[in-house]
């Protein structure tokens, strides 16, 4: 997921803006070059450096379009619903489009790197997190 993206995206239950980003795993793509002329290219919030833009002074978009989440969470503080990123892919299904076995094995195959990445939400995604979380039943 290009960190960009956090810029337009909202939770799709109670619209709040922006989402919380838990970076597990993060790929560089050096070869990468920044080619719009007008800087910063996102208009309200930096997923890089989790901003709004108007807090910041340089935007470090030549390094931003180099990089992208390949395995992270997305989290609405508002509804504790959380989403999966999935190899660079933004999962934002309703509820009831989402498998309750597909995010419980999600949950279990990150939650030691969760648990030491963001260990104040940890417990907040893995127990008691919308739609599932590991205390549900697939």
């Amino acid at each position: 997921m290009k960190y960009r993206l956090l810029d337009i995206l909202a939770c799709p239950y109670d619209k709040k803006f922006p989402l919380t980003l838990i970076v597990i795993e993060e790929k560089e793509y050096p070869e990468r070059k920044y080619e719009w002329e007008k800087k910063p290219f996102c208009e309200e919030y930096c997923g890089l450096l989790r901003k709004y833009i108007k807090d910041i002074k340089d935007a470090p978009c030549e390094e931003c379009i180099k990089k992208e989440v390949v395995t992270g969470i997305l989290y609405c503080p508002e509804c504790g619903r959380w989403y999966p990123i999935k190899e660079e892919i933004p999962i934002l299904l309703p509820d009831d489009l989402r498998s309750v076995k597909e995010d419980v094995e999600f949950l279990q195959s990150i939650q030691d790197k969760l648990r030491s990445i963001a260990p104040e939400l940890a417990d907040k995604i893995l127990k008691e997190g919308k739609p599932f979380n590991l205390q549900s039943k697939s």
